[in-house]
């Protein structure tokens, strides 16, 4: 079956990309006529998703597609935008991003951060099975499955990658033995319904005002971070030379080689260490620490924090955290593309499973950001450091602010460490929903 899309080379994807963050980015800045109307319900980071995702849908591009060989094999493909945006933009976004930072007052932004992160975890441990019980009221067949084919089993990594990570949703398919070759399936409801609330929160984002204002919410202490920062940009403002730009990117590739250099010996020697672990439960809590991206992602961030002691946070005033949103625009674009929106349409039923699943997190989580009056960031980053992890929490964090990416990036790594244990627990009430 050959299903390619008209565009295959990474140069061209690439160059498509761009020039659909250009149209975005040149659509957002005309003050007359229909797009300033546009742009106050639509915020330009949700169309940076949207157009690559619409360019998937229709053909042009496509994140992995596969060919037939003369042979007769299936020959599978798959573009390296997303894994070079991941790996390399990424950690570069985030050291650029955190150079500026006032880590003291990250960590005065108080204890409601926690709740609303804590309070996404919970969401997602409790929606599982009750997502189960009301869709097995209207379509038990859909909740079935017997042995490795128990859709509660498949369900299980979806709470492993919803909680923690790539790493989580590996372990629990490991634990609970669900059947590899139904396990795309899995991976395709994750893709849909966790890229469909990232869309709604970015969504949220535009109208964060009118939203924290029904919430009661208090955002002094974001405020506060935000002012900090942009004083200290002002303070340092100058007119950027080459010699400048150039610094940065040594700064920001410099420490991401440092980063993966680390990772490269971390997570095999945590991949050997937690393998001797005897007991299978405590050996796949501690799974995430195998993971390569977890170590890059972590020791970027730590070596980011530890510049922002030194000159090195000088740079913000040459447009540090600028380049650093560059690096998340085309990340965003990268994630969008790998969203089909006419494949929502298949598997129906355990799509509806994630949406009733996704659906009470997020009401679970807009109650108690009502009852203790937080802010829409943190119900937002707290829900995105659960579902979206390292990867995307950056992206929703810095749409508020380019310095809160290091909020998400730490929260996110709460979610890699608490997502096994907490997605075992989610299976086990998941398993109980099934049988009843």
């Amino acid at each position: 079956m050959d299903n390619s899309p008209l565009f295959t080379n990474d140069a061209i994807v690439f160059g498509l990309l761009m020039l659909a963050l250009g149209f975005v980015f040149y659509t957002e800045n005309i003050k007359s006529g229909f797009w300033p109307k546009f742009y106050k319900i639509v915020p330009g980071l949700f169309m940076a998703y949207m157009v690559p995702a619409i360019l998937n849908s229709i053909g042009l591009i496509s994140p992995e597609w596969q060919t037939t060989s003369e042979a007769g094999e299936i020959v599978k493909h798959k573009t390296s935008i997303y894994y070079v945006a991941s790996r390399f933009l990424l950690p570069a976004a985030l050291v650029l991003m955190t150079l500026s930072i006032d880590l003291k007052a990250v960590f005065n932004l108080g204890w409601k951060a926690l709740i609303m992160f804590f309070t996404g975890t919970i969401g997602i441990v409790i929606g599982g099975p009750i997502a189960i019980l009301l869709i097995s009221a209207v379509s038990p067949e859909t909740v079935g499955g017997v042995g490795p084919d128990a859709v509660w089993r498949g369900l299980s990594t979806l709470a492993g990658s919803w909680i923690g990570g790539g790493a989580n949703q590996t372990a629990m398919l490991e634990i609970y033995g669900y059947n590899q070759k139904l396990y795309g399936g899995m991976v395709f409801v994750d893709i849909v319904v966790a890229n469909v609330w990232m869309a709604v929160l970015l969504i949220g984002i535009g109208k964060r005002d009118r939203i924290n204002k029904w919430l009661k919410a208090d955002t002094s202490s974001i405020e506060a971070l935000k002012e900090k920062v942009s004083t200290f940009s002002e303070s340092v403002k100058r007119n950027p030379t080459l010699t400048d730009y150039m610094l940065i990117l040594a700064i920001a590739f410099g420490a991401v080689s440092i980063a993966h250099l680390c990772s490269g010996y971390l997570a095999p020697f945590f991949n050997e260490a937690v393998a001797g672990i005897a007991n299978p439960t405590t050996r796949n809590m501690f799974t995430f620490l195998g993971s390569s991206f977890f170590w890059m992602i972590s020791i970027a961030t730590i070596i980011a924090i530890l510049l922002s002691y030194t000159k090195a946070k000088n740079y913000e005033g040459a447009g540090a955290s600028k380049i650093g949103s560059i690096f998340i625009y085309i990340l965003v674009a990268s994630i969008g593309m790998k969203m089909d929106l006419t494949m929502i349409f298949d598997n129906l039923g355990l799509i509806a499973i994630g949406f009733v699943w996704m659906t009470i997190h997020a009401v679970l989580l807009i109650l108690v950001a009502k009852l203790i009056r937080a802010p829409y960031f943190f119900l937002a980053v707290g829900s995105q450091a659960n579902v979206g992890g390292a990867a995307s929490a950056p992206i929703v964090a810095s749409a508020f602010h380019p310095s809160l990416a290091t909020v998400g990036v730490l929260l996110a790594v709460f979610g890699y460490a608490l997502g096994t244990i907490a997605a075992i627990g989610c299976t086990i009430l998941m398993q109980l929903a099934a049988a009843s």
